[in-house]
């Protein structure tokens, strides 16, 4: 088969502030052995020269500047929506500071064709030393309110997973054309993990591919102050959303322990993880559900 007549993949690289990392992201992407592939880079407004270092190294990308940093799920709807109307048969969702394996394109690509309906892949993905696992796949605790990473594989074979991660996501465009973009109330995180119920429920597959690996640096939590707040408000988001009537009664005790745990910390033992908690709470409100 010519390379022309193969499933052409978009590859999405979310941007901001990325400049120690998401060079060497767009470095191997570019020396996959898959070629039936562009890449898009949507920058969240980066002040740190990472969008002007990679516009002028890596010329064959299509590169979009948003004019504010509109968060992960907005920034990279920008880019989904241009693969789209590009023709994309899949689209990649990267992180800018994960680096692809020479032949993890092609895998993804080979088990895709091997299922007859939408579908999506996460990789296996690993930490920066290259061997111990970041996401083997995910677990969904609606008792405690919380996403897990697992990082166990399961099998050497393509295995089911609960919810694939925004890190590493391949996606069939006919799951766009069902269930749309993600959901732009998330500005940070959880949006990987409802976009994963949405397709579920949708009828479509999640899976882990062990063979396609990706490792991931993880710049972009560690200069994140905010994770604790945005984890927090986003989590609460999510499983409001998607819980059922028995989980929503669940909640109903649950939450109001919670914040009842998060006041005695804030009044006797002060820190900014209790504060920013405390404001996710608040900020909830306002917050519409669906």
């Amino acid at each position: 088969m010519q390379e022309s007549s193969k499933p052409t993949i978009f590859i999405v690289v979310l941007n901001f502030n990325g400049k120690d990392t998401i060079a060497s992201c767009l470095s191997s992407v570019y020396q996959s052995s898959y070629c039936n592939f562009e890449v898009v880079v949507v920058d969240n407004n980066s002040t740190d020269g990472s969008f002007e270092l990679v516009k002028n190294q890596f010329s064959r990308a299509h590169f979009i500047k948003n004019a504010k940093n509109t968060g992960f799920a907005c920034g990279n709807n920008v880019g989904i929506r241009f693969a789209l109307e590009k023709f994309a048969d899949y689209v990649l969702i990267l992180n800018n500071d994960a680096t692809l394996e020479k032949n993890t394109l092609a895998r993804l690509i080979n088990t895709s064709q091997e299922k007859t309906k939408g579908i999506i892949i996460s990789p296996l993905i690993l930490n920066k030393d290259g061997r111990s696992v970041w996401f083997a796949g995910g677990e969904i605790n609606w008792f405690k309110m919380r996403t897990q990473h697992l990082t166990k594989i399961s099998s050497k074979k393509l295995y089911p997973t609960q919810y694939c991660t925004g890190c590493a996501m391949f996606i069939s465009k006919e799951v766009f054309k069902k269930i749309g973009l993600f959901d732009e109330r998330y500005f940070l995180y959880y949006e990987d993990a409802d976009f994963s119920v949405r397709a579920k429920e949708a009828g479509f597959d999640l899976f882990i591919s062990p063979s396609a690996r990706v490792i991931h640096y993880e710049q972009s939590s560690i200069k994140n102050n905010l994770k604790i707040y945005w984890l927090v408000l986003s989590g609460i988001l999510f499983f409001k959303t998607h819980a059922d009537f028995t989980q929503k009664i669940w909640f109903l005790f649950y939450i109001p322990l919670r914040k009842l745990k998060n006041l005695f910390l804030v009044i006797f033992k002060p820190s900014d993880a209790a504060l920013q908690v405390r404001q996710a709470y608040k900020d909830f409100r306002k917050i519409k559900l669906n």
